[in-house]
């Protein structure tokens, strides 16, 4: 049997009548970038999302990079990143001029050591980005305490959970910002590029506006010099037949996580965990195993499509090789990039796909 890693038609059929009239109303009405299915998408998903406001923009790269701008991060500055992320994190601190400052996962969720930020700390640090990696979310608890502690910025990425929740609060929510990425594969996915941010600061959203804008709020008014980094209206109304359904879909990939947990007994292989406090949204189902390599090719033989997230640790990268990190340095990164890998996971699997996956596992 074939189990897709995604299959994003399948969700599409379910609500093809709402995408078809969002799509056909953006073409009759010839309002492709901006206009009012942008503005009424960020009322909408600020308000799911308990927040204020919430700026759209053209992805999640751009979301993470404006918001560091308008929190004042730049040249000479750091910011704290955990190690085991998209490099769209790290990239963004960059860009601005900062440097990114890795920090050890923990072994259980692989989401940043909360235990080791405060050792990196430095008179130059203005802000902490903690990933809620998978769909798990980051201790925000510690995070914000420290934050506190320290007077920093904290700015969530949320790439990955949508609708995940840290003691009973929506994260996005919870530091000073939250960034998130609509690609098509996320839990709620455009059918192209798109991102935003959220915030409860009128002055970071109306920063980040104009950043995003050519530096203008009002055309040919440009107070700064910004950027072009726009939601398109097709991609707006998309996610506006989307986010009704977000609820129903993260019920759907927590109830295959449960399956999946109770239909895995192979003692080979590491399940994920979820701490009591969190709500995980299960982005990712990412298992753990030292032959990991081995059970890939073993399941892509077998039709099962798998990826890895990520196969080398951001310190780790080409990139950042003027560092000269070691292995040592990031020691549950560095083991992790060799033992992790992602199995099919999404709202609309059968219980057919996820027995064909777990057999699979527990023959291993």
């Amino acid at each position: 049997m074939k189990v897709p890693f995604v299959d994003l038609y399948a969700q599409y059929v379910n609500i093809q009548q709402e995408i078809d009239d969002a799509i056909s109303k953006v073409i009759a009405d010839t309002s492709f970038i901006g206009g009012e299915d942008v503005k009424l998408f960020e009322k909408e998903f600020a308000s799911y999302m308990g927040a204020q406001f919430c700026v759209a923009c053209a992805n999640g790269t751009d979301s993470i990079e404006m918001a560091l701008k308008a929190m004042g991060v730049g040249p000479g500055d750091e910011v704290i990143v955990p190690a085991i992320s998209w490099i769209s994190t790290s990239e963004a601190v960059s860009t601005v001029g900062a440097r990114p400052i890795f920090v050890d996962v923990e072994k259980d969720y692989l989401t940043i050591d909360v235990s080791k930020i405060e050792e990196k700390i430095t008179t130059n640090t203005k802000a902490i980005i903690p990933v809620h990696l998978y769909g798990h979310p980051a201790n925000m608890s510690e995070v914000m305490r420290i934050a506190k502690n320290y007077d920093l910025k904290v700015l969530e990425d949320c790439a990955q959970a949508h609708n995940a929740e840290w003691n009973g609060q929506k994260v996005g929510n919870i530091g000073n910002a939250g960034s998130f990425s609509f690609y098509p594969g996320k839990n709620l996915g455009a059918y192209g590029d798109a991102g935003g941010i959220i915030t409860n600061d009128e002055a970071l959203a109306k920063k980040v506006r104009m950043i995003a804008n050519h530096g203008q709020l009002k055309k040919h008014d440009h107070q700064i010099e910004g950027r072009n980094s726009r939601m398109d209206g097709m991609q707006a109304a998309i996610l506006r037949a989307k986010l009704p359904h977000l609820s129903a879909w993260t019920d759907g990939r927590i109830a295959v996580s449960d399956k999946y947990d109770r239909a895995i007994t192979n003692t080979k292989i590491v399940k994920p965990k979820t701490d009591e406090v969190a709500k995980h949204v299960f982005h990712l189902y990412v298992i753990r195993t030292e032959k990991r390599d081995e059970l890939k090719n073993l399941l892509e033989s077998k039709n099962i499509s798998v990826a890895i997230h990520y196969p080398t640790a951001l310190p780790f990268m080409p990139c950042y090789s003027h560092f000269n990190f070691e292995f040592k340095d990031f020691p549950v990164a560095a083991e992790n990039q060799n033992e992790i890998l992602s199995i099919p996971m999404y709202a609309e699997m059968t219980d057919e796909m996820i027995q064909t996956v777990a057999e699979e596992l527990n023959n291993f």
